[in-house]
């Protein structure tokens, strides 16, 4: 498979891609988050730079950037890995995250790439920039391939085949 560029799909298709990435997970629509591009190993998200995402001093709020990183990582460790949808599920096993400046323009970008997928762990790279292509964070990320499990809380959309993206 090659590279996807989700606005260059019909606006049906990128609407269901939006809606599935927002759909049971309230804090990526707050966050404005949307999937770019997809390939085989990497994925590019976007976040705009607005109020829901900013901190008490005006300022986007690391936390925010570190969700923006957690799903492209997430999303291109899916891509990348043994990960087989109703078999098993991907969670974060670790996340670090280096914030590197502050953003111009209005919105953020994270690009992440599987540095390698292994019978368990996936290990990811990812980059926040900016518009001008500023660097923003960087960081380095694992997730796990664990069997499939109850969530903590039951939501009614939710099927236990869903990741835990």
């Amino acid at each position: 498979m090659s590279t996807i560029r989700v606005a260059d799909l019909p606006e049906a298709e990128q609407d269901f891609i939006r809606t599935t990435l927002r759909r049971s997970t309230p804090l990526h629509e707050l966050l404005g988050l949307e999937i770019v591009e997809i390939g085989d190993s990497h994925a590019l998200l976007s976040m705009p730079v607005r109020e829901q995402a900013f901190n008490s001093t005006g300022n986007l709020h690391g936390g925010a950037i570190a969700t923006l990183i957690d799903v492209a990582a997430g999303t291109a460790a899916a891509r990348g890995s043994g990960f087989e949808p109703g078999k098993n599920s991907l969670v974060t096993a670790d996340l670090h995250v280096r914030y590197l400046g502050r953003p111009h323009g209005d919105q953020v970008y994270a690009r992440a790439e599987v540095l390698k997928a292994g019978r368990q762990l996936v290990i990811v790279e990812c980059r926040v920039t900016d518009v001008e292509d500023r660097i923003i964070a960087a960081a380095d990320f694992s997730m796990m391939l664990v069997p499939l499990r109850r969530p903590l809380r039951p939501v009614a959309t939710a099927k236990d085949t869903d990741p835990d993206l």
